[in-house]
């Protein structure tokens, strides 16, 4: 082998811009972290070819004194950290000290700052050739600008690997939104080869934070989901999330910050892909803007030179909480349900003309939603609230719906012979439409039902809560199975014994690397024991907490569900439609059936209206 050398400044920062600098987006990213912890309130980005040629990041902030400007272009140089406490409860969001330094190695960057005490501005110039800085006076307003051009001029076979100029500016307009979302109160204007592709002006207010979610992530989303702000045990979490119909065939719109900074975390996407579970339509993805506010030093954000990572120091409580808080702010949301009291919007979203399941996933009046007691049964004649039969009560009467239900409450008028403040969210039933589809008329319009779905999920809800009440029944295997584990998945196994039990399971400890399965949940006798001890196991290690059991039990309930609700061409009367509608307002997550299909549809008066033409 050679001998053991140091390498040269300029080789160690191209080797470390390998690592910070991957494309165009990679520098606007960290120039722009740069401006938003110099305190800025306007940031301006140019950027011309894509950022190739030229990437320009001004800002208003505290800017940098003159003596620190060549300072600043050298690794591991920064005023963000001075030692390990700081590094143990980073507020800021770069702390590196190497982006400048990896960024001016493999370009021409001009570095140009004025603090509010100074006289003039200061200007540093250096080239990836020499890295040798070259400070001079500027012309400046108070706040820093930073010029990279040429990116990769001195390293063609980085440049090589970047895509056409299209692709990388769109890579870099998400990074800008990403950051435009994580600081409502900063101005953000972008600029492309001289054309202005955005202008976001800061928000201040929840309505002016609305646009702006609205401006990055459009306004079918802002419409479409819940408003959420949930606190518990130091942790904050606030944000909109999108209505399971308002879902995606890709995971490209998910923007998830812990204390403002942008993140990608398998904890929080399967927390958040668990709390979906029983709503979301096979193969798509839910929308959401959210924001985890938690005390520094309980997360390290220094577990990758991107900062895109970050670890929790007690990644079960951060999982269980994310989980809990949009479970029941999915489940809590029901047909007509009023807009919330409390929270971060303040003020709900204007309810659209048409609710539909299908096109728009939004309900009646949905808007903000606070996560308190679910809304109080309905006051009015026709409440009805639902009892809570056993599993043998629900499997056994699922044959004929009107065993299943009661009749409807005396006292049930037409909704044009009533109050119509007093009519139900989804009214009342006028006809039943090829067997399939009930219509009913609301106060606000049409609404027609999948009567099938609805009574889906009412049935596997109403089988989840019996379930729930009696727990999960071990059945003892004739001949237990031996499991070849891992002595940490022994080990886990162990420290989870209770909450095995608890859920059917009988393990045993037949060695340091061997379990023995002596029971298994009397409802999952078909499932692959073994397989499922596996999984849930690597489930435990991974996540600190595991719901496979539950899953597979639930894929059990959701098919007797499926099987035990009323089939299409199946004749209802008034009474039975009204008593299914009512129980849709009564029961959770009544919007989409067990496979994530919308259950029901309206459309409002000015909708109708529309469609012929009336007041015209």
């Amino acid at each position: 082998m050679a001998r053991i050398e140091l390498l040269s400044p300029r080789l160690a920062n191209q080797i470390a811009a390998g690592e910070v600098v991957e494309r165009p987006a990679s520098v606007i990213k960290e120039l722009l972290e740069n401006s938003l912890d110099a305190g800025a309130e306007r940031i301006d980005i140019d950027v011309e070819q894509g950022g190739v040629k030229l990437l320009r990041v001004r800002d208003d902030g505290s800017g940098i004194v003159q003596d620190d400007l060549p300072l600043a272009l050298s690794r591991h140089a920064t005023s963000k950290i001075r030692d390990l406490d700081d590094l143990e409860r980073v507020a800021t969001l770069g702390f590196r000290g190497e982006a400048l330094a990896s960024v001016s190695s493999v370009s021409r960057l001009t570095l140009t700052s004025c603090t509010a005490e100074a006289d003039q501005a200061w200007q540093v110039e250096t080239e990836g050739r020499d890295m040798q800085p070259q400070l001079q006076p500027a012309a400046h307003p108070r706040g820093t600008t930073v010029e990279v051009r040429d990116l990769f001029f001195n390293t063609p076979a980085r440049r090589k690997f970047l895509r056409t100029e299209k692709t990388e500016f769109s890579h870099l307009e998400e990074v800008v939104k990403r950051l435009a979302l994580s600081r409502f109160d900063v101005a953000f204007n972008l600029r492309h080869n001289g054309r202005t592709v955005f202008s976001l002006r800061p928000a201040h207010g929840e309505q002016e934070a609305r646009r702006r979610v609205a401006s990055v992530c459009g306004p079918a989303f802002v419409e479409q989901s819940l408003s959420i702000d949930s606190e518990r045990s130091g942790l904050r979490l606030w944000g909109w999330v999108g209505l399971p119909t308002f879902s995606r065939s890709q995971a490209d719109l998910q923007y998830f910050f812990v204390n403002g900074r942008m993140i990608k975390d398998k904890l929080v996407v399967h927390a958040v892909r668990q709390a979906y579970r029983d709503v979301l339509f096979n193969g798509r993805h839910p929308t959401f803007v959210l924001f985890l506010e938690v005390d520094p030093a309980v997360v390290d954000v220094n577990v990758h030179p991107t900062k895109h990572e970050v670890r929790f120091r007690d990644g079960r409580m951060v999982h269980d909480f994310l989980f809990s808080t949009l479970h029941r702010a999915l489940a809590a949301q029901r047909p007509g349900d009023p807009p919330g009291a409390d929270g971060l919007a303040g003020e709900s979203v204007p309810p659209a003309t048409a609710s539909t399941g299908v096109a728009a996933g939004v309900f009646s009046g949905q808007g903000r939603m606070s996560l308190q007691e679910p809304p109080a049964s309905w006051s009015s004649p026709s409440a009805y609230q639902p009892e809570r039969p056993s599993i043998a009560e629900v499997s056994g009467s699922l044959s004929g719906y009107s065993a299943l239900y009661n009749a409807q409450p005396a006292g049930v008028v037409p909704a044009e012979q009533g109050d119509q403040q007093d009519v139900p969210p989804l009214g009342y039933a006028i006809a039943q439409l090829h067997g399939v589809y009930i219509l009913a008329e609301s106060a606000q319009g049409l609404v027609v039902v999948d009567m099938h779905a609805a009574h889906e999920r009412i049935t596997y809800e109403r089988l989840k809560l019996a379930m729930d009440q009696e727990g999960l029944r071990g059945q003892p295997l004739l001949v237990p199975e031996s499991l070849a584990v891992s002595q940490r998945e022994a080990d886990c196994a162990e420290e989870h014994a209770d909450w095995f039990a608890r859920l059917g399971f009988e393990l045993q400890r037949l060695g340091p690397e061997m379990l023995g399965i002596r029971e298994i949940p009397a409802l999952l006798r078909q499932a692959d024991a073994v397989q499922l001890v596996r999984d849930v196991l690597s489930d435990l290690l991974e996540y600190g907490t595991s719901d496979r059991i539950e899953a597979h039990r639930n894929e059990l309930l959701s098919t007797m569900a499926c099987h035990g609700s009323v089939r299409a061409n199946r004749r209802l009367t008034l009474t039975e439609m009204n008593a299914l509608l009512r129980d849709m307002e009564q029961t959770e997550r009544s919007g989409q059936c067990n496979h994530g299909r919308p259950t029901w549809t309206q459309m409002g008066m000015v909708e109708l209206d529309k469609l012929f033409l009336r007041g015209r």
